[in-house]
């Protein structure tokens, strides 16, 4: 398996930036934190932005909050961008300004976690982690496990088998690999499984392919939501570059009850800052 999929990998890769070989364990960093529940396409042309305005964790330690925000776009999800600012202002502070290399220090960081974590000190440091994402998951569990979906949150038996599959040599390369194979072949709607390089041992496939019949998978719910309505009023705050008065926001959506929930809930994750004068603006510094 290892070899099957590292070969298929070495000639149907994708060409992304954060793989080049002058990469910075910062570039790295920030991608990860971008590529989360965002797909490629919408991902790199932002990274690159990110990459040429704040190339070390110093360039955007010294903005606003605000700016991280203003520069996230439309990538959704921009607590992100929050947590981004945070991490850099963090390694500034703690780490003279360099991404650190060892697991336990960049699960410290603000908004890091487990995978990220692992991510980082796989692709950037070249270190043994299981990166567990979401591709490596459905990949693992049709072709060892023999389901056509893991379960909605990673469990402890899937963590130890990611574990034991590591190779003893080569470990991030078998990670990237098996991952770009879930985003290329092993989709989670349309496996294309007569060109995967392990269709001749993947369980899934020799078992006929049987149905997921665990609990209901969570869909992704856009128009009308309150996720809509959040990133309409994050939009005019982008827009501007100063504070808006509360009349713009309200032009944003009709719905007086669900923007007003909408624009609190900004406010309590810290993305928006209300001011006196009944004007809102994207976050500054604190103190």
């Amino acid at each position: 398996m290892h070899d099957a999929v590292i070969s298929w990998y070495a000639t149907q890769s994708r060409d992304l930036p954060w793989r080049a070989p002058d990469r910075t364990p910062w570039g790295v960093l920030v991608s990860e934190i971008m590529l989360q529940q965002t797909p490629v396409a919408r991902v790199e042309p932002v990274w690159h932005q990110w990459m040429q305005r704040w190339p070390e964790p110093a360039n955007l330690a010294k903005e606003e909050p605000g700016e991280a925000i203003r520069a996230w776009g439309r990538l959704g999800y921009p607590r992100r961008a929050l947590r981004l600012h945070a991490a850099a202002q963090t390694i500034v502070d703690r780490h003279r300004g360099i991404v650190p290399s060892s697991y336990d220090e960049l699960i410290d960081l603000p908004g890091i976690g487990e995978y990220t974590a692992a991510a980082v000190a796989s692709f950037a440091f070249g270190q043994r982690h299981a990166v567990l994402d979401t591709n490596v998951r459905r990949v693992l569990v049709r072709a060892v496990g023999g389901e056509q979906y893991p379960p909605n949150a990673a469990t402890v038996a899937e963590r130890r088998l990611a574990e034991q599959l590591l190779p003893e040599e080569g470990a991030p390369l078998w990670s990237v690999a098996v991952m770009e194979l879930g985003a290329l072949v092993c989709t989670a709607r349309s496996p294309r499984c007569a060109v995967c390089p392990v269709a001749t041992t993947c369980a899934w496939r020799l078992e006929g392919f049987p149905e997921y019949d665990g609990p209901p998978r969570r869909g992704q719910a856009w128009a009308g939501t309150d996720r809509q309505v959040r990133g309409r009023l994050m939009a005019v705050l982008r827009e501007d570059q100063g504070p808006v008065p509360k009349a713009r926001l309200d032009a944003a959506w009709a719905d007086s009850v669900q923007r007003e929930r909408a624009l609190d809930g900004l406010v309590a994750d810290g993305l928006v800052e209300p001011l006196d004068d009944a004007r809102y603006r994207l976050p500054g510094r604190s103190g």
